[in-house]
């Protein structure tokens, strides 16, 4: 008997399991695989606050980014970068950045001349109009980082249960092949599976899977500072997106790179503790992508990468794909019964946002924690 059971170990599900905790109540976390393998381990490992969309998601990654902080050096995970470099291309961007820096969301966040952004950093291409520096991100090394924490949330009071599939909820109890879990309240959490729980709900909503392709790229030499973003992520973050002055930059983008933003693809760059780059990503959306990694696709990156940079790309090292529920709102937190929730992150903002929904979610469920701030 436990109080709460969680299905799924990705990082909404260890989000969850972590405020459990926090909250002195006894979790039990149901994962069918072996170990999580899904989108939590694939990703960037970026905390990414600035560009998130207004209100709620911003709000959430800030809250996230806070937790992430506290946790991290307890857990034994490392945070191998902070900040965030967006470098604009064209004047359209430029303007899209000005705009940006100028609203609340841009607090902290400095405007940088050419000059100012050759003189700091290294990697910056020919093509440079000026940059945004944002303070506010952090970056954990997302292979290792989510393995720890699960390490990390059993050592301080939570069960796991692995290669356990949950058949079905029954109340607040978990019906698995092993038999059935009860608990107090249940918390659903299975990321891009639309169809084991609540298909319906899934429907409902409209929820789709997106897929994308990364690559880690061997150390090119130099230290990268801080996470990298271009022209292509200012009309995919809805932060910057939103602002009015973006719509000029969509113009130019579509006449000059089509088939970028026909692929989904906008570039983020990140340096691992060894030198290493990760590098993505790119967006194809469908119920059912194919399991298939297109070079194509990666030329498009890589081309991107290489005008931002300035720099021939190094030699790939590991390509792979990642999946993760996808609809026009970035989360998904539904009550199918008085005592369980489904929450699931429609966004590709798992890392980024998950501490501050897991705080809501229990909110929710058990009232407002009196120690909110830890």
């Amino acid at each position: 008997m436990y109080d709460i059971a969680i299905i799924g170990s990705g990082i909404v599900g260890l989000a969850h399991a972590l405020m459990a905790v926090r909250r002195g109540l006894r979790p039990v976390v149901i994962e069918r695989q072996a170990a999580p393998i899904g989108a939590s381990i694939r990703n960037f490992g970026f905390v990414t606050v600035t560009g998130q969309g207004e209100t709620d998601t911003w709000r959430r990654a800030r809250r996230s980014r806070d937790i992430w902080a506290d946790i991290a050096p307890q857990a034994g995970i490392e945070i191998v970068q902070r900040g965030l470099l967006v470098t604009a291309q064209r004047p359209e961007a430029m303007q899209v950045l000005e705009a940006f820096a100028a609203h609340e969301m841009g607090a902290a966040c400095h405007l940088l001349t050419p000059q100012a952004v050759r003189e700091t950093y290294t990697g910056i291409g020919p093509a440079l109009e000026g940059a945004l520096y944002s303070p506010h991100e952090l970056r954990v090394e997302s292979r290792t980082a989510i393995p720890r924490l699960v390490q990390w949330l059993a050592q301080n009071g939570v069960t796991f249960r692995f290669e356990t599939a949950a058949l079905a909820v029954d109340g607040t109890d978990v019906v698995t092949p092993q038999g059935r879990v009860r608990s107090d309240a249940v918390i659903v959490c299975p990321g891009d599976d639309l169809t084991q729980l609540y298909p319906d709900l899934y429907a409902r909503q409209g929820v789709t899977r997106s897929q994308l392709h990364m690559m880690r790229l061997a150390a090119p030499g130099f230290d990268l500072v801080c996470p990298r973003m271009s022209d292509l992520s200012l009309v995919r973050y809805r932060g910057y997106a939103e602002r009015p002055e973006s719509a000029a930059l969509s113009a130019v983008l579509e006449r000059e790179q089509k088939a970028h933003l026909d692929a989904g693809v906008h570039l983020i760059v990140t340096q691992s503790a060894d030198g290493s780059l990760i590098v993505g990503d790119s967006h194809h959306y469908g119920r059912a992508p194919e399991p298939f990694y297109d070079v194509t696709v990666e030329a498009l990156i890589l081309e991107e990468f290489q005008r931002v940079l300035g720099i021939e790309p190094p030699p790939v090292t590991e390509r792979w794909l990642g999946t993760y529920a996808s609809a026009s709102e970035d989360l998904m937190r539904l009550s199918p019964s008085e005592r369980v929730r489904l929450v699931v992150v429609t966004s590709g903002t798992g890392a980024s946002t998950s501490f501050g929904i897991a705080e809501e979610t229990f909110n929710d469920l058990y009232g407002k924690d009196p120690s909110h701030d830890h």
